[in-house]
């Protein structure tokens, strides 16, 4: 599971843009009040920065790390998912510790993604139509990854609608499977057993791992 997880993270941030029609400019502002051009958006700006750095992530895979900072962590609630994920040990941190979390979390999924990228070969991601959101506080924005002699892989988007009324996605969902509640069973499963600070540094210590052209599920295992 770990493995279609990184392989459906790569081919949504960067394959969107063969099918989408939504076009972003690099100096024009994702539209963050509608939650289906967002998505649509971030993943083509990804794809162009990933095309227009190309001789400097051959260079460099950690350049993969930048991307990721710059071009899709502004639209992740990565606080929110943060929070969830300790689930019900959330309660019983100090504020220190909750931030400390919520850093050392955010670099875990620029890491993730980032390593993720290196599975990237070219496929294709087709959005369903947008639905009706005006009164909505969390859309599923679905998608279907096609690759060429495979069955299509279908996803969802999982985001949220903020209190200035601007959207982040907080989950993804890969043929039914949350990563947002798989991380959650996770980590929960490593605070009781070892503890908040235990968990940080576990953390830290994954954000600081290189990326590699390894394949992801190799990754995933180590």
């Amino acid at each position: 599971m770990k493995a279609l997880f990184s392989r459906v993270i790569a081919l949504c941030l960067v394959g969107s843009a063969v099918i989408s029609s939504v076009a972003v400019a690099a100096n024009d502002e994702i539209n963050t009040t509608n939650p289906y051009e967002m998505i649509k958006q971030v993943a083509n700006k990804t794809f162009d920065r990933f095309k227009t750095d190309r001789a400097l992530i051959d260079a460099d895979l950690g350049h993969l790390k930048v991307i990721v900072n710059e071009e899709l962590m502004p639209y992740v609630d990565y606080k929110y998912a943060a929070y969830k994920v300790m689930g019900q040990y959330l309660r019983d941190t100090t504020p220190d510790q909750r931030d400390r979390f919520v850093e050392a979390f955010e670099g875990y999924l620029v890491a993730t993604y980032a390593q993720a990228l290196t599975e990237y070969t070219n496929q294709a991601v087709e959005f369903d139509p947008a639905s009706d959101f005006s009164e909505e506080k969390i859309v599923e924005i679905n998608v279907q990854i096609i690759e060429k002699g495979r069955p299509p892989i279908k996803i969802q988007f999982k985001a949220r609608r903020l209190k200035d009324n601007s959207w982040k996605a907080f989950d993804l969902v890969a043929e039914g499977v949350s990563l947002l509640a798989s991380k959650q069973s996770e980590i929960s499963n490593l605070i009781r057993q070892q503890g908040i600070e235990a968990v940080i540094s576990m953390l830290n210590d994954k954000t600081k791992q290189q990326i590699d052209r390894q394949p992801v599920k190799e990754a995933a295992a180590a």
